[in-house]
Parts: structure tokens; sequence; C-alpha cells
């Protein structure tokens, strides 16, 4: 997702005159984006130049490894914008670690998928303060609704909470699908009904009609980050002293498929470990 965002971040900075540094654990791949783009593939040292730093990486531990190589170069008054997936309880750390040197911080998660980062629709959920929200706001050219949920780490745990009720809806749409398929039901018939009725979700209407159905599971979103995230939710649960029974069955399920389907396989080939329990392709 972070290369269709950052070209979006590029053709802003073209329009209003500036310039978009990217920079990739793998070299070519921001020579490519820079090609592609028009935007400007940079050392860590220009990087740190920059007055608004996106971040789009995996977890909370790699955004560390970056501030590390980066706080000493750093300038103040630059403002650090984190759109990956990560840990509510790194964020103040974070936050903290880059305003010994003046940086804000902001958690501002991302959801949308490839689709709404290529068309520049992504739902940006943003935990910080208001003023460096408001800072923030007319850069975040891969959005199409911005809402600021709260404080420093609130932008991580909605996306944790948003990503296990996914993983919810997927696993138990596709339940449900595999019991019809075992009683002689078309899936294909039986989506048309379920999106009419009352059981639909994104995961009907979209994902398995788009992935599921057709057998492509295209990689977009890997099944290992799901389960990331869900976890990340328990966390939120325990933290919190909570009770989520539903939703840790579902964290379990889905670290499961992700153990036997494969890490790295799209999110909606979870489906493939409850075709396995049942014996049946949904489609």
């Amino acid at each position: 997702m972070g290369a269709p965002m950052a070209a979006h971040l590029a053709r802003r900075a073209q329009e209003t005159g500036g310039r978009a540094l990217v920079w990739n654990r793998t070299p070519g791949r921001a020579e490519a984006h820079a090609s592609a783009h028009g935007s400007h593939a940079a050392t860590l040292e220009e990087l740190a130049s920059a007055d608004v730093i996106f971040t789009c990486l995996p977890t909370s531990a790699e955004v560390d490894d970056l501030i590390g190589a980066l706080e000493a170069q750093l300038r103040p008054g630059t403002l650090w914008v984190d759109c990956t997936s990560g840990h509510p309880e790194a964020a103040p750390r974070q936050r903290e670690r880059l305003a010994a040197r003046g940086v804000g911080f902001l958690d501002a998660p991302v959801s949308g998928g490839t689709g709404g980062a290529e068309a520049g629709t992504l739902t940006v959920m943003i935990g910080g303060p208001e003023a460096e929200v408001e800072a923030a706001r007319p850069h975040l050219a891969f959005a199409g609704l911005v809402v600021r949920v709260g404080e420093t780490g609130a932008g991580f745990a909605v996306k944790a909470v948003n990503n296990v009720l996914l993983a919810a809806n997927l696993w138990v749409a596709g339940e449900g699908l595999a019991t019809l398929v075992r009683a002689g039901v078309d899936a294909g018939a039986a989506l048309e009904v379920i999106n009419a009725s009352s059981g639909r979700s994104n995961v009907s209407q979209n994902l398995i009609p788009q992935r599921v159905l057709t057998r492509e599971f295209p990689a977009t979103f890997a099944l290992g980050l799901l389960a990331k995230d869900a976890g990340i939710a328990m966390d939120l649960v325990q933290t919190g002293k909570g009770s989520a029974p539903v939703l840790a069955q579902v964290a379990g399920l889905t670290r499961a498929a992700a153990q036997v389907v494969g890490p790295e396989q799209d999110h909606t080939a979870a489906l493939k470990l409850i075709e396995q329990f049942n014996g049946v392709e949904i489609k």
C-alpha cells in the first residue's frame, strides 16, 4: 500500500511546488517509484530533512529501528505520521522519543486496501494532539476520510479492533458458506441471497466473490499481518482487563490459519483452513 500512497504524495508535491522523497529498505523499489511517479529516491540523510515524514511498515518494531537511524539528524518542527498498523503501547514511547528532538508524532494507520490506496480514498484514523492532526491534514493526499479518534495510541487501537472485526466477518462467513456447500448449495447463489439480506458484509459482498469464489486469492493484505493485528486487539483487551471471548477465538483461529496456510498468503486465504475442516471448496 505504501507505493500508491506515496504516488499521491508525489502528485500533491508537484501540484504545490514541493518535492516528495521516497525511501525503501529495498533501494530498487524507491528508484522504480521515482521513475514512475516523479518522486525522489532519497537517502536516510535526505529523508531526515523533510517537513513531514510518513512511514508505512509491517510493525512498530521496524518504525523503532527507523527512528533510531534518523533521530540524530531530525530537525525540530518536523511532523512524523506513522501509517503502520502499529501497537498502541508503542505510540506514546515513540512520541516521547521524537519529542526529545522537537519532532511531533501521530499514529495514523489506514484502511481501505490497495484499491483505496490507488484511488486515494483511504480512511485514516489518527491518534495525537488536535493541533498536530490539523497540521497533518493537508498532507494526507491518499485519504478519503480522516478522523481524529483520540490521543496518542488511539489510532493504532482503532485499527487493531477494525482488523479483528474483519477477521471475525471473514471467518464466520467462511464457516457459513462451507456449511451451505456441504449441504449441496451453490456458494455464488447463496451469496446473492445473503448480500440482499441481513447477513451481508463487505466480506460477503466483495472479498469472497472477488477472491475466494474465483480461487484467485490475490496477495494484497497478508494473512500474517491480519493475525498480528488481531493479536494487538487481544493485547488491548488484556490491558483494559476486559472480556472479548469471541474475538479471542477469532484471533486464535486467524493465527492458526496463518501458520497452516502461510503468513504471506492473502488474508482471504484463511478460508482455505475452513475448507480443509469441511472437505469442500467454497466456489
